[in-house]
């Protein structure tokens, strides 16, 4: 009886493991969003890693995680490492290329809680008066990644964070530009207006 059972698990296992060998070798996660503003705004909040703070669905998720930054400020070549809590894990990623408010493409390497490299791209293209943009993230998977694609949602997983993502870029970009209020009679800002307005009126009536 006892080697009927360990038979029918070593069969079990064999049929499990060629299962999931048999899912497929890479996948691809994509969202797209619109937003009323410039492929150069746009842009601008992709190409340098410290504005990622303030949009990435990560950061939220542990906001005492220890970031890094090297390299350049933005563009080619720039780098940042993060390390935090099981949520967010830890890697490290790198701009490989970038095209000014066309494309960004990045080297995505995770340490914790799974090894793996990832290729990300992002994509600005004009639409209308606003900007079309793509968020993608591909690689290749291996036993462990193939094993748990059987058992979560990928697409709908790594998705979700791309669509909070992707509205927190919109919510940036598209917020009104704040105008300083004009300065208070009796400042020093309106005393210097006064006093260039005068110096303007007595230069132009050709008095001193």
């Amino acid at each position: 009886m006892f080697k009927k059972i360990l038979l029918f698990l070593v069969v079990m296992i064999v049929a499990f493991c060629g299962y999931v060998a048999l899912q497929p070798d890479a996948f691809s996660v994509r969202r797209s969003a619109t937003m009323n503003a410039s492929p150069a705004d746009v842009f601008a909040q992709v190409n340098d890693f410290h504005n990622w703070q303030a949009w990435s669905p990560w950061a939220r998720l542990d906001p005492n995680a220890i970031a890094k930054f090297s390299g350049p400020d933005s563009g080619k070549g720039a780098k940042f490492a993060w390390e935090g809590n099981d949520q967010v894990g830890q890697g490290d990623m790198e701009i490989v290329e970038s095209k000014p408010n066309e494309l960004i493409k990045i080297k995505l390497h995770f340490v914790k809680p799974f090894e793996g490299t990832n290729d990300t791209l992002f994509t600005f293209k004009p639409e209308g008066t606003g900007t079309a943009m793509t968020w993608e993230m591909s690689g290749k998977n291996n036993f462990v990644g193939k094993a748990m694609c059987m058992l979560m949602n990928m697409d709908a997983m790594v998705g979700g964070d791309f669509e909070k993502g992707l509205n927190s870029i919109k919510t940036i970009v598209e917020k009104p530009a704040t105008k300083e209020p004009p300065a208070a009679a009796g400042s020093p800002n309106a005393a210097g207006n006064e006093s260039a307005t005068g110096t303007a009126a007595s230069t132009l009536n050709g008095t001193k």
